[in-house]
């Protein structure tokens, strides 16, 4: 049984509306919502950009330079050449891990280390070792014309970015019979110097969608212990931010709080394709409406609309329908119209009082089972 603290009613919400819509679901085999009471620190030096996608730049190393080299003996002061090969330049290897969550570690620049020349006395340069990046599980990796060139799902898997350049034939390499003091040598070859944009398949499973101050980055604060910036202006958050939601069966729910939407974003306005490509990568869609403007309704239909244009299959995603700031007299006013005009259900909720969360995080949960057993189920019909 949910059991929900007495003081998420303190605030002048009516008991109708909870009573009411937390029918929408059966809390009896859901697991209960773990709160963190442990007070969150105020340090701004600990905050972190989640970064889901980012233009790098991989070079690989350059192999060493051959030597030209004779060598002299006392017993035999034309000894022959002996001069030593230059070493392998490093490979740039992108490698999929389940150490790391997202992109913020990778440099923008990747340079791998060059072989070492060689030397006399038949002295080979040592080959350079190869760069390892980790990258999250689900990485796509493109290349400079937006083709996908790498899908790195599986822990383990490697893409080579950029490959070293070979190390250089020392003058003993040329000798022959016909020519047995050559006096020539090879350059190391350059390595690869490539161009890739690294994007995150999935950055969450559940992403908060709405127009600038509808409460994202309050909500996200509420239910988890990140710290999105908060503030009464448009567009604060200008990157995503990561929380995790933590269920009495251990089970962890991954909730992104995107940039705001505005209209004609899939022409580039504002933020644009980014905010969309954003949220292109969460399964699950949570609609977060301000409840306290005029016909909220229609910031539902702006944003549905501003997906279609980017991409239709986003529309046929699971989602939820949440009005916020249900702790305005002018939200609760609103409420009865927005369900006249909004097909869906709506879950009202209050994320700066507390209000009707646990439902909030309830139905998410429940979404999230059914939705991962369709993934199961696909994985095993596609094996």
């Amino acid at each position: 049984m949910l059991l929900l603290h007495r003081s998420l009613f303190c605030r002048p919400v009516t008991e109708v509306l909870f009573t009411q819509f937390s029918r929408l679901l059966n809390t009896s085999e859901i697991p209960a919502v773990l709160r963190d009471r442990k007070s969150k620190s105020q340090r701004k030096d600990t905050l972190k950009r989640f970064i889901d996608s980012i233009r790098v730049r991989a070079m690989g190393g350059n192999g060493g330079d051959g030597c030209v080299s004779f060598m002299k003996l006392w017993c035999n002061p034309n000894a022959g050449p002996d001069g030593g090969d230059g070493g392998n330049g490093g490979h740039i290897l992108l490698q999929a891990s389940a150490e790391v969550s997202d992109l913020h570690h990778v440099k923008t620049i990747l340079k791998a280390d060059d072989g070492e020349k060689g030397y006399n006395d038949h002295c080979h340069g040592r080959s350079a070792s190869h760069t390892v990046i980790k990258v999250p599980l689900g990485t796509v990796v493109k290349n400079s014309s937006g083709i996908i060139v790498g899908d790195l799902l599986e822990e383990g898997a490697m893409f080579v970015a950029a490959r070293g350049g070979a190390g250089g034939k020392g003058n003993h390499f040329f000798a022959s019979d016909t020519n047995q003091t050559p006096q020539v040598a090879e350059y190391g070859a350059n390595g690869e110097d490539n161009i890739y944009y690294l994007e995150l398949a999935k950055i969450a499973h559940v992403g908060l969608i709405g127009y600038p101050n509808a409460g994202k980055s309050t909500l996200l604060q509420a239910i988890s212990r990140a710290r999105p910036k908060v503030a009464p202006y448009p567009f604060t958050t200008l990157h995503p931010h990561l929380g995790i939601v933590n269920y009495e069966d251990h089970e962890q729910i991954a909730v992104a709080d995107l940039p705001g939407l505005i209209p004609n974003s899939h022409r580039n306005k504002g933020l644009g394709i980014a905010f969309l490509k954003h949220a292109e990568r969460c399964p699950i869609l949570l609609f977060l409406l301000d409840a306290s403007e005029d016909d909220p309704w229609e910031a539902l239909n702006i944003l549905r609309d501003e997906m279609r244009h980017f991409s239709v299959s986003m529309l046929s995603r699971p989602h939820l329908v949440v009005a916020n700031k249900m702790d305005l007299p002018s939200a609760q006013r609103n409420f009865p119209l927005m369900k006249l005009n909004i097909n869906d259900p709506i879950i009202p909720i209050s994320a700066k009082s507390g209000t009707n969360l646990h439902i909030l995080l309830s139905k998410i949960r429940e979404m999230y089972d059914v939705n991962k057993r369709k993934f199961v189920e696909k994985e095993v019909q596609t094996s």
